[in-house]
């Protein structure tokens, strides 16, 4: 900001001319090129001091307005050059408002008393009763909310995190907010303690108050028409409008919150999508969507979730009140009209459909069916994994990443098959033949956490969860030994060997991103010892942790190959190599044909009813290929095919590699 002079006693009475006053003209600094004639009907109250008005706007319509003041009451700002204000209703306090801003016909800006703009506020998250508080503040990663959240079993941990929190709440606070450069506030109601980043489009608001709105220039925030938010933080990219209401909420990066939905004591994480619906006390991990009027999410903690029309959960059961909680694990579905009586848990990458009132558990069943049938619930395990529906989200998912590179909050691990995932498989597997051992082969019904598998079900699922072990770990094998012509068979030994120490035994999901349960434990026990001392700090540590993902992974890999297929690493030989890439063959195959044939359920008849309505069987088949095309050229069913030749070609080419040893 260039140096900054009184008024001369001239200006002060051309100001005066153009029907401007001040309670002490004293305390109004301008830059020295000051062009008089852009003020107009202002008030100066406090301490004052203007930018140049060099710029000419043209507003949307083709409308030019020149940068200047007219029709405002400025108490206590400090404005950058450039800034076109005009008519606000009551006046503008305690602000500095950067360069090349816009704002037009609002009603009130001020900060009242000292304030830390939405941070240290707590979130109620999962128990609206309390007992699970979040304090948000402007960087919140979601794995640090998870282990806030979820770690009350640690007190000191908690505590740790809270005085940290605290802190960077004290320290960013301030009897005066800010406006970044480039920021549009038009026809907006009141906005009141409220920080605004670069870049920033706030129109037809009807009220802002005690928060943060972190846009930057590469994702810029926009508030639209009728908004209400109160004790909140926005995160960059993200889009609030039509009549969405949120209070006392953290929104992610990139997330959508529109027509209407209404959030209250909820973390919303990055690429989140809400529409018309409301939610209660939710801890929405990334790429949560629900997206339909009658539609609750309550008490419950989600990722990658996909919410149906009428989804509810219930968490009161009418005796001590609203303190259940469930927990709906990464990448499930809620069918049109399904129902969940907390507490409940469900296992990732499930399909909820019916209506749920036993409190299952299906948390080592992943990839499953619930389905209600004559009040019971039916467990399909790992029938998902057949599913189209479940690939193409996995495959859609980095692709509605709207988040740009550099400062991103929330490390998202978008993997179907991990650690995280093969684990659950493998003690899925363990309690689904001791059910068949101890209830017997042939039963036709089996029990588990409140559950019923049919029999037919049970062997499915053993099948199913075998094929997907065998194929992460042959995923994981190839990987490895990709690219290199061996000569000797140790050689190949010293490929094998990991080269990151972190990641044996159990690994977790923390709203996003997957680690090992031993390196998360690490980091936790430093903070609670005090060895790191800043927010900064663990925010790294986290990301680092994501960085080094894939060599953790063949860490925990290398020894659950040894485990499963009864091998030495050390000592393998090629044959043995071989053998395990005809297991990892078969099993990618079967599954990538199990997904052809349930694309291809998509274009049988009944997918064809009300194509071709008033024609023949001929013009129904021509109308439905015009709008969905023909199966054989659809592009998911040639990824699936191209899939099948790829991969048998990736085995063949190892083998061929292997053969030169043996």
């Amino acid at each position: 900001m260039s140096k900054k002079r009184n008024l001369r006693p001239e200006e002060i009475a051309m100001l005066q001319a153009n029907a401007c006053m001040a309670d002490n003209w004293s305390s109004v600094f301008v830059p020295e090129n000051f062009d008089i004639k852009y003020v107009s009907h202002t008030r100066f109250s406090g301490e004052v001091t203007l930018g140049a008005f060099n710029k000419e706007f043209i507003l949307p319509g083709g409308l030019k307005k020149h940068a200047g003041l007219r029709h405002v009451t400025l108490h206590n700002c400090r404005l950058g050059d450039n800034c076109l204000i005009e008519n606000v209703q009551n006046y503008i306090a305690n602000y500095d408002i950067g360069e090349n801003c816009i704002i037009q016909h609002v009603n009130v800006i001020l900060v009242d008393g000292v304030s830390s703009f939405g941070n240290g506020t707590l979130v109620s998250v999962l128990n609206e009763t309390g007992g699970r508080e979040v304090p948000i503040y402007d960087w919140l990663p979601a794995p640090l909310a998870y282990v806030i959240t979820l770690y009350r079993h640690r007190p000191q941990l908690i505590s740790r995190i809270s005085k940290l929190i605290e802190s960077y709440s004290k320290e960013i606070s301030s009897s005066r907010g800010s406006i970044g450069n480039n920021s549009r506030i038009t026809n907006t109601g009141t906005i009141r303690n409220v920080r605004i980043g670069s870049y920033a489009t706030i129109e037809n608001c009807t009220r802002l108050e005690n928060g943060s709105v972190n846009s930057r220039e590469e994702e810029p925030v926009y508030v639209g028409d009728s908004v209400i938010a109160q004790d909140f933080i926005l995160s960059a990219g993200v889009i609030l409008s039509d009549a969405a209401k949120i209070v006392r909420c953290f929104v992610g990066q990139a997330c959508h919150i529109t027509h209407n939905f209404s959030a209250h004591d909820s973390l919303l994480f990055s690429n989140c999508a809400f529409e018309n619906g409301e939610a209660c006390a939710i801890f929405a991990g990334p790429f949560t969507v629900s997206m339909h009027k009658s539609s609750l999410l309550i008490a419950g903690m989600y990722s990658f979730l996909n919410a149906g029309s009428g989804s509810n959960q219930s968490n009161h059961m009418y005796k001590l009140g609203p303190i259940h909680q469930g927990i709906v694990e990464r990448g499930s579905k809620t069918t049109s009209d399904s129902y969940i009586l907390w507490p409940a848990r469900v296992g990732a990458f499930s399909l909820v459909m019916g209506r749920h009132y036993h409190h299952c558990d299906t948390s080592d069943m992943p990839f499953s069916y619930l389905i209600e049938k004559d009040d019971e619930t039916y467990l399909v395990p790992g029938v998902n994994l057949r599913s189209v529906g479940t690939i193409r989200d996995a495959q859609k998912w980095p692709k509605r990443d709207k988040r740009k590179a550099g400062l991103q909050l929330d490390p998202i691990n978008y993997n179907l098959l991990s650690p995280y995932t093969i684990s659950k498989m493998r003690k899925a597997v363990e309690v689904l033949k001791n059910l068949q051992a101890l209830v017997g082969e042939t039963s036709e019904i089996y029990y588990y956490q409140n559950t019923r598998i049919k029999g037919s079900s049970l062997r499915n699922g053993l099948a199913l969860y075998g094929k997907a072990i065998n194929k992460f770990l042959g995923n994981s094998l190839i990987k490895r030994l990709e690219g290199t012509a061996f000569s000797s068979i140790e050689e190949i030994w010293a490929q094998l060997q990991p080269t990151e120490s972190r990641g044996k035994g159990e690994w977790i999901d923390l709203s996003g991103m997957i680690a090992p349960q031993e390196v998360i434990e690490n980091l936790l026990r430093s903070i609670e010892a005090g060895e790191i001392t800043s927010l900064e700090e663990i925010s790294a540590i986290i990301l680092d942790i994501q960085k080094h993902y894939y060599e953790m992974e063949w860490t925990w890999a290398y020894d659950m190959i040894e485990s499963v297929y009864g091998v030495n690493l050390q000592t393998i030989t090629a044959k043995e190599l071989i053998a395990l890439t005809e297991i990892w063959k078969e099993s990618v195959v079967s599954l990538d044909e199990l997904l052809y044939a349930d694309a291809k359920k998509e274009f049988s008849l009944t997918s064809k009813i009300g194509f071709g309505v008033d024609g023949s069987a001929t013009e129904k088949m021509k109308d439905f290929e015009g709008v969905r095309g023909d199966f054989e050229n659809n592009p998911f069913v040639l990824a699936v095919k191209d899939h099948i030749v790829k991969k048998e070609a990736l085995g063949n080419e190892l083998i061929e590699r292997l053969k030169v040893i043996l």
